[in-house]
């Protein structure tokens, strides 16, 4: 059985199973190598990757909550270019589709990687990663701009604090799928009692997130991947259930990385059957 989890024609990306992992749970392809196989899934998605260099961010990185984490990385990685020549050969290797996840950052460098990313043959896809304080119309730029440049299927990472407006101002400016969302942003305190910024990653955001698939899929017919909270294949199917094409699956291959792997055979032979209603249908409940 094949998923096919962007719209259909010419950047259509299809997948022979419905689980992927999300960017930042894997790495780059190669550390979790001898932990599960990621030939197992039905994509593979990269860590984010910036134009320039970024280090990882300093003091407290990961916070324990009483369900889950809070995670500070600053999205290190050794830049755009770096990445390619170091794990192209690494994804050349892998059976499945490897879908680059960019951020956006500032409207040159977003070109520059779009266009590179563009030219590697061993990537199948691009996932556009947007900042939590974007504007529904920054949104439509940043979606249109990388648009007119990718010919690959363009996937883009939602905010969490997403609104209607945004979503359509999205799929206005040309993406092919959304993943709905980036993890919630939280305060926490450390060890050390001082408070940290960072992403929080917990099974009790999936009821949340789960709620925004279902509006989002009732209301437009473009490909929803849900990700979030994502910790057992029943929590999949209920992604599944509620009008995704497609999971993401997090923080749980940190805790038992073969997860996803059991996860991705037990969906693998699922049948989704969606309903949407036009993509005109906007109207909030």
């Amino acid at each position: 059985m094949s998923y096919r989890i962007t719209k259909p024609g010419k950047r259509s990306l299809v997948l022979d199973t419905p689980v992927m992992n999300a960017a930042g749970a894997l790495g780059f392809g190669d550390q979790y190598r001898d932990l599960l196989n990621i030939d197992r899934l039905g994509a593979f998605v990269t860590n984010p990757i910036t134009y320039t260099p970024r280090s990882p961010a300093n003091g407290t990185r990961v916070v324990p909550l009483d369900a889950g984490l809070l995670i500070h990385t600053g999205l290190p990685n050794p830049g755009l270019s770096k990445v390619l020549s170091t794990y192209r050969a690494v994804w050349e290797r892998l059976n499945v589709p490897v879908i680059a996840h960019l951020v956006a950052t500032t409207p040159d460098d977003m070109g520059r990687c779009v266009r590179a990313t563009d030219r590697e043959e061993v990537i199948a896809g691009i996932e556009l990663g947007l900042s939590d304080e974007i504007s529904a119309a920054e949104a439509m730029w940043y979606v249109k701009a990388a648009r007119d440049i990718a010919e690959k299927p363009l996937i883009v990472r939602v905010p969490f604090g997403w609104s209607l407006d945004m979503t359509k101002a999205i799929i206005d400016g040309g993406a092919d799928a959304l993943v709905m969302c980036s993890a919630p942003r939280g305060t926490a305190r450390d060890a050390s009692g001082r408070l940290v910024a960072g992403r929080v990653y917990s099974p009790t955001i999936k009821p949340l997130i789960l709620r925004m698939v279902g509006q989002l899929a009732r209301r437009s017919n473009i490909p929803v991947i849900g990700a979030g909270g994502i910790h057992s294949a029943q929590d999949a199917r209920d992604y599944l259930e509620a009008g995704a094409v497609a999971v993401q699956v997090d923080s749980a291959v940190w805790i038992a990385p073969k997860l996803i792997e059991n996860i991705s055979r037990e969906l693998g032979g699922m049948s989704i059957t969606q309903q949407f209603e036009t993509p005109d249908d906007w109207n909030g409940e």
